[in-house]
C-alpha cells in the first residue's frame, strides 16, 4: 500500500502533461480523461484512508532517499480522510463544470485552459495533505497557488484580474514569509522533515521555537482566511466563476487549515500561542458572521460565512485537546463539502437569474422547487440545525471547550453558539429574500435578462441595454462588451435563454432550464453533506482516533524513521 501514497499528486500531474501535448482537440476523450483521473485519485483516496485506518500511517521516500535528504510522503488517519473529501468535491465541481461548458457550447477555453489548471490544483493540494516536510509543504502550496492565479484570473476580465492581483499579492507575501521560516527552521534544527523536527524542536530555545511556531501560524492563517488575515477572501472569491468559486471556497482554505493542524501537533505540543489562535479564532467567528449579516449578494454572503466558520476548526486546534481536536477535523470535512455545495447553488441561481443580488431575486421556492431544496438543505446544515453534520461539529467543539474550562474556552463556547445563531439568521434572510417571497416587479419578465460581469467600465450600462434589448427579441450571443451579436456557431439558442460567451469568459449565459449535470452534481454533493449525518458515528469515531493518532505523535514519527 505505500506504493500508492505518491499517485494522488503523480496522476493528475501525469495526465495534466498528456492534455497539454493533445491541446484543445479531442473534446470528448479530454473530458474522459479528466473524469477519469478524478475518479481514480477518489478510490486511491479511499485506499489510504481505510488502510491507514487499519495498519497506521503509510509512508514512502522516493528514490529511496532516507530523510532529511529525500521526499518523504506520508497517508495517516488525517491526510486520508481530507484527500477522501477534497477528492469527492473535485469530482463533483469538475462534473459541474463539464456540464455548464457542454450547455454553452463552449469546447475551446475549459478543454484548452481550464481542465489543466484544475488538474494542477488538484494535484497541489494532494502533495499539501501527503508532504512530510517542510519544503514539500511549501512546493504542495505553490502548485496549488500558481494553477489558482490562472482560474481566478480566467476570461481575462477587468474585476478578476483586480481580484486576482490582490489574492496574487497576498499569496506572494505568505509564500515568502513560508521560506524565511523553512530557512530558519533548517538553520536551527538540521532538517525540514516532520518526524525529525519533531523530536530536534523540543532541543531549540524556546523563544526560537515560538517565533517559528509564530511564523508558520501566520502563513498558514493567511491561506486559511483567519481573521485579521482574511481581508482579501471577499473580494477575491465571488468574482471567478461559479465552479473555480466553488472549489476554492470549499478546499483551499481548509488546506491552511490543515496544516495548522499537522504543524501544531507533530511540530509545536504544547504550544505557547493557544490563546492567541483562541482569540483569533473568536474574532474570525464575531467578524466574518457579521459582515454576512451586511451583505445583499450571496456569494459575498457565503464569502463572509466562510470566513466565520473557519473560526470554529481554529477554536478546536487552540485548545489542543482530543475531543477538541476530533471536533475540528469533522467540521473540516462538513465544511468543506457544505461550502462548496452553497457556491454550487449560488452558480445555479446565477445561472438562471444573471444575478446573486438578493434585492433583485424572487420566488424561486415557487419557480424553482429543486433549486430551493439544494439550497435549504446545506444551509441549515452550515447553520449546525440538529441533527446534521454541522450540529456534530459545533457539539464536539462546544463540549470539548466546556471540559477545557477556562475564560478562552468559556468565551469561545458562547461565541460559538452566537454565530451559530446568526449563521441561522443570515440563511433564512437569504432563503426569504430569494425564494420565499414573490419575486420583485420585471423579475418575471419573459425571456431572461443578460448581465455582464463587467459594472465599471466606461459604456457597460448603454451595452446592456443593448443585450438587454437583443435578448428580448429572442436570444444571440453577447461579445465582451455586452453587445450583442450572433451566435455565430450556427447552434440553436434554448428557448428564453441569452447566451453569452460561455462560463470562462466576460458575460453570464443566463437559461430558465438548468444543464442536468449541473444540477446532478450539485444533487450529489447535497447527499455527500448528508451522509456525514447518517454515517455521524463512524465518522466521530474515525476523527477521535486520528486525533488520537496526531497527538502521540509516535505513530507518525516511526512510520517515516522506523522505531
Amino acid at each position: 500500500m505505500n506504493a500508492l501514497v505518491p499517485l494522488p499528486v503523480l496522476l493528475p500531474l501525469c495526465v495534466t502533461g498528456l492534455k497539454l501535448v493533445i491541446g484543445p482537440r479531442l473534446h470528448r476523450f479530454q473530458r474522459f480523461i479528466s473524469l477519469a483521473v478524478l475518479g481514480a485519485v477518489l478510490v486511491l483516496s479511499v485506499l489510504l484512508m481505510v488502510a491507514a485506518d487499519r495498519h497506521g500511517p503509510l509512508s514512502v521516500h522516493l528514490g529511496d532517499f532516507a530523510p532529511p535528504v529525500g521526499i518523504t510522503l506520508v497517508a495517516d488517519r488525517l491526510s486520508g480522510l481530507m484527500l477522501t473529501v477534497s477528492s469527492a468535491v473535485t469530482l463533483l465541481v469538475l462534473v459541474y463544470s463539464l456540464g455548464q461548458g457542454m450547455a454553452d457550447r463552449d469546447d475551446q477555453a475549459p478543454v484548452g485552459v481550464f481542465h489543466p489548471a484544475y488538474l494542477i490544483l488538484v494535484a497541489g493540494v494532494s502533495c499539501t495533505f501527503l508532504a512530510g516536510d517542510l519544503v514539500n509543504l511549501y512546493v504542495g502550496f505553490e502548485i496549488m497557488l500558481v494553477a489558482s492565479f490562472v482560474l481566478l484570473t480566467i476570461g481575462g476580465t477587468a474585476t478578476r484580474i483586480r481580484a486576482g492581483s490582490t489574492y496574487v499579492i497576498i499569496s506572494l507575501f505568505s509564500s515568502v514569509l513560508f521560506l524565511v521560516a523553512i530557512a530558519m527552521t533548517y538553520a536551527v534544527a538540521g532538517t525540514v522533515n516532520f518526524a525529525q523536527l519533531a523530536g530536534r524542536l523540543q532541543e531549540v530555545p524556546i523563544g526560537v521555537r515560538t517565533l517559528l511556531e509564530a511564523m508558520l501560524l501566520t502563513v498558514f492563517a493567511i491561506k486559511a482566511a483567519v481573521f485579521p488575515l482574511a481581508a482579501w477572501l471577499p473580494d477575491s472569491y465571488p468574482t471567478a466563476p461559479a465552479p473555480v468559486t466553488a472549489v476554492f471556497a470549499g478546499l483551499l482554505t481548509k488546506v491552511g487549515v490543515y496544516s495548522m493542524l499537522r504543524t501544531q501537533t507533530l511540530l509545536f505540543p504544547g504550544h505557547r500561542l493557544g490563546d492567541l489562535l483562541m482569540l483569533a479564532a473568536l474574532a474570525s467567528m464575531a467578524v466574518g458572521i457579521l459582515g454576512a449579516v451586511a451583505q445583499t449578494d450571496l456569494k459575498r454572503v457565503l464569502s463572509f460565512t466562510l470566513i466565520s466558520h473557519i473560526g470554529y476548526m481554529v477554536f478546536g486546534i487552540g485548545l489542543a485537546g482530543r475531543g477538541s481536536i476530533s471536533g475540528a477535523i469533522v467540521y473540516v470535512a462538513h465544511h468543506i463539502t457544505v461550502q462548496t455545495t452553497l457556491f454550487l447553488v449560488a452558480g445555479l441561481i446565477e445561472r438562471r437569474d444573471g444575478t446573486t443580488e438578493l434585492t433583485r431575486l424572487g420566488g424561486l421556492a415557487k419557480s424553482a422547487p429543486l433549486l430551493a431544496v439544494l439550497f435549504f438543505v446545506p444551509a441549515m446544515n452550515l447553520a449546525g440545525i440538529p441533527p446534521l453534520s454541522g450540529f456534530i461539529g459545533k457539539l464536539g467543539l462546544m463540549r470539548a471547550g466546556v471540559d477545557a474550562g477556562g475564560g478562552w474556552a468559556w468565551a469561545l463556547v458562547a461565541g460559538s453558539a452566537a454565530t451559530s445563531l446568526l449563521t441561522l439568521y443570515v440563511m433564512a434572510k437569504v432563503w426569504n429574500l430569494a425564494f420565499w417571497r414573490d419575486a420583485p416587479p420585471g423579475a418575471e419578465a419573459e425571456g431572461v435578462v443578460l448581465e455582464s460581469a463587467e459594472d465599471d467600465e466606461p459604456g457597460d450600462d448603454e451595452d446592456a441595454e443593448g443585450a438587454r434589448a437583443a435578448g428580448a427579441a429572442g436570444g444571440g450571443r453577447a461579445s465582451g462588451s455586452g453587445k450583442a451579436t450572433g451566435s455565430g456557431s450556427g447552434l440553436p439558442v434554448p428557448a428564453g435563454a441569452v447566451v453569452s460567451a460561455g462560463f470562462l469568459g466576460q458575460s453570464i449565459t443566463t437559461t430558465k432550464r438548468l444543464p442536468w449535470p449541473m444540477l446532478a452534481a450539485t444533487g450529489v454533493a447535497v447527499a455527500l453533506g448528508l451522509s456525514y449525518t447518517v454515517l455521524g458515528g463512524p465518522l466521530t469515531t474515525f476523527t477521535q482516533a486520528a486525533a488520537t493518532e496526531l497527538l502521540a505523535r509516535t505513530p507518525y514519527i516511526e512510520a517515516v524513521l522506523g522505531r
